[in-house]
This record gives structure tokens, sequence and C-alpha cells, in this order.
């Protein structure tokens, strides 16, 4: 077994406790000190006028964007895996998409999906300014759960994915699906503020998300690790 693998299938609930405190932290000090340093990690990200502007159309049309630090962190994996081929779910205003684009190969092509045809049309507003041209995205207007099930298996790089924390699971299954060898997939929203990791949680939605993190801590081709930045980033790379 490779080294950082935990088939256990506790690993679960194992991921949120050991990836959102720091064993180290004296008692009663965790929350300061894990905030502080979350907003050292965001504050050491600048971000250009491009996606500062993307980021304040995001506001606009009160949809999510990824971080600063989760942007960098997304950049960083596509330009780890020299990704060609990404796959997104959750297009919003299109920040993600250019911190994606930014880590790309440059004759990398990004797939972005979202069931807002505006938010689409925001994006590529946000493309354009970036000087990316038509051939480097495609940008399709659905339901996730149903593009996913069209797309070849093995044929990304990268998966992020940034949907409904409900719909998690189907997302998750979809995603590996589509990992090619070496791929890796980054589900955002995988600790929901917390509340993935509290026992006496348990609606729907952290039930839909701790499901999510079951299907990859068991799937032996995948090494997880909990990120502690944004809302909680589950990312795990294929064999």
């Amino acid at each position: 077994m490779p080294c950082g693998r935990v088939a256990d299938p506790r690993l679960a609930a194992a991921l949120y406790s050991a990836g959102m405190a720091s064993t180290d932290d004296p008692a009663g000090q965790r929350p300061s000190r894990a905030e502080a340093i979350v907003a050292h990690a965001e504050q050491s990200i600048s971000e250009d006028a491009i996606v500062a502007a993307a980021r304040e159309r995001a506001v606009d049309i009160g949809a999510g964007a990824v971080t600063p630090a989760v942007g960098a962190l997304l950049s960083v994996l596509a330009r780890l895996t020299e990704a060609k081929a990404v796959v997104e779910v959750g297009t919003g205003a299109g920040v993600s998409g250019l911190w994606l684009l930014s880590g790309m190969r440059e004759d990398g092509v990004l797939t972005t999906i979202d069931v807002e045809p505006e938010h689409q049309r925001i994006a590529k507003q946000a493309f354009i300014e970036a000087g990316i041209g038509p051939s480097r995205t495609r940008l399709i207007s659905g339901r996730a759960q149903e593009v996913l099930t069209r797309l070849a298996d093995e044929s990304y790089d990268l998966v992020f994915i940034d949907g409904d924390p409900a719909d998690q699971p189907q997302f998750v299954v979809e995603g590996v699906r589509l990992l090619r060898p070496g791929g890796a997939i980054v589900v955002h929203r995988a600790a929901l503020g917390g509340r993935a990791g509290d026992a006496a949680a348990n609606d729907a939605e952290v039930s839909a998300v701790r499901e999510a993190a079951r299907l990859i801590a068991e799937d032996e081709r995948l090494t997880p690790v909990l990120v502690p930045l944004g809302d909680g980033l589950l990312v795990a790379a294929r064999d």
C-alpha cells in the first residue's frame, strides 16, 4: 500500500478531524489558530484585475466564487498534473475557471458546466478579457448530473466539483470515472463550514457530503487529503 493511503472506511470521518484542526494546538485555541493560518494563506495571494473583476461580478449575480487561496491551489494542481483536459462543475462567474486555465497547458481545454446560462455568459466575458481563445473553453449549459454522464471515461486530467453539496455523491462517482490515471479530483465545499465534521449534524446536505467523502476514501485507486481552505477542499489523486 503506497505511503499516505488509508483504506479504513472510517477515513471519511477522520479526514474532517485531521484536516480541519491541528493536533498540536493547545486545547481551546484551535479555532483561533486555524482561522489565523487560513487568513494568512488567503492574504498571501494577490489576484490580477481580471480575476478581481470576475469576483465582483460573481457577487453581483449571487454566484459563489472560490477564495484566492483555493484558486491558487487549483492553478497549482492543474500545473502539477500538466492538465490538458479539465472539467468543472459550477461555472459561476468564471473565477475558478480563470485560475484553472492559468495552470493548464497552453493547448489545454476547460469544459465547464452550469445550469444557469447567465452565469456562463458572464464567465465567457471573463475569459475573453483574460485573452483566452474560444478553442480553450467549452461552456455547457445544463444539469451537471446529466452532462457528466455524456463525457468519456478516463479523458480528463483534473475534475473540479463546485456544485450543490447535496449532489456531491453523484458528482464524485462520475468525476472519478472521468479521471485518467495520474489525474486528480477536487471537491469544494467538502466541510460545510465545519458541519461535515460535527457528529451532531445529520441533515441531508451533511449526509451527502459525508457520502462523497466515503466514496473517495474507499476507492483504492485514490489518495485523498482534506485541505482546510475555503469551505473545505477534498483533493484526491488517482493512481
